[in-house]
């Protein structure tokens, strides 16, 4: 009841102080997709919210993280807020070159996603962060479910972040289990934390576990262009993804090449939307920490930081 009245009185104030929508904007409802991790839902519901504060109808529609660069080519939803260059960069350039779908802009923020281990593993294997100590490590890291191979814990499959192939390229002894969300890696987390038991899992920035959290990524060999297409390029002439992921990676906003002509005043506010690593952490954490609902979150965020999203609104 709280965060529901927060929201309420949230909304009151961006509609007390908005403009009225763009005259030629078209009445139809902005399909905003969401996801599985906590930025990206908080983010969609603040740019949302943003945009239902200067009279436009938005509306959310959970897609495969994968398959919304599909939906956002053909129209079926209008736009993608976090374009993550490791996990999504193909699946967004392969709809680009089919036409559609384009990027808007970037936001002021640096990603890195790809295996990462707390503190307390780098004690017990201090070799790390170099992905040959981890390797010759694996033992440490062995459950019942993996026998003699060190497990690693990945991200959800739709991800598709090809971790069983790095561990082949690379003849890792370690074994690869999905988790089946966000919450179950920060999970897992918290409770090898207890106990100090070394674990290595998938992990991103921005994002509020490294607050939580302090550790590093593990350094695999460094990711060259076409390391995952061609074998002739990275650690190996005769392998694919023998390679790291990038790390400094881009975060884009991309939108139906249809948008700016429906929605021409939405698509211009789009345009100057960009949310820096602190801010998104930021989101992330009121969901994963504060335990807050991704729409009221959303609203909270937008209530405490007026000064960074209404010049947008110009």
């Amino acid at each position: 009841m709280k965060h529901n009245l927060t929201r309420l009185v949230s909304a009151a104030a961006l509609a007390t102080c908005a403009p009225m929508a763009w005259a030629a904007d078209s009445t139809d409802p902005i399909i905003i997709p969401t996801h599985n991790w906590s930025s990206q839902i908080v983010m969609s519901n603040a740019v949302g919210q943003i945009l239902e504060s200067v009279g436009h109808s938005v509306e959310y529609v959970s897609t495969d993280s994968q398959a919304v660069y599909e939906s956002v080519r053909l129209g079926d939803v209008s736009l993608e807020l976090e374009v993550w260059e490791g996990a999504f960069g193909a699946s967004f350039r392969a709809a680009v070159e089919k036409g559609g779908i384009h990027d808007v802009t970037s936001h002021n923020a640096v990603t890195r996603e790809d295996w990462w281990y707390p503190m307390w593993s780098k004690e017990a294997c201090p070799g790390l962060p170099d992905w040959k100590a981890l390797n010759d490590c694996a033992a440490l890291f062995a459950t019942p479910e993996t026998g003699s191979k060190g497990r690693f814990l990945g991200g959800p499959v739709d991800w598709l972040k090809h971790d069983a192939e790095k561990v082949e390229a690379l003849g890792m002894n370690f074994q690869v289990v999905n988790a089946g969300s966000a919450a179950a890696i920060w999970a897992e987390l918290g409770a090898a934390e207890k106990t100090k038991t070394p674990i290595v899992v998938f992990n991103w920035t921005p994002n509020f576990a490294e607050a939580v959290w302090p550790g590093e990524f593990v350094e695999f060999p460094t990711w060259e262009d076409g390391c995952d297409k061609n074998p002739a390029v990275g650690l190996y002439p005769d392998k694919v993804y023998d390679c790291g992921n990038p790390a400094n990676g881009y975060l884009k906003i991309a939108a139906w090449d249809g948008m700016k002509d429906k929605w021409p005043g939405a698509y211009a506010l789009l345009s100057k939307v960009s949310f820096t690593n602190p801010q998104i952490a930021e989101m992330a954490k009121l969901v994963d920490i504060d335990g807050m609902e991704p729409e009221d979150a959303a609203a909270a965020w937008l209530a405490a930081n007026e000064s960074i999203w209404k010049p947008w609104t110009n």
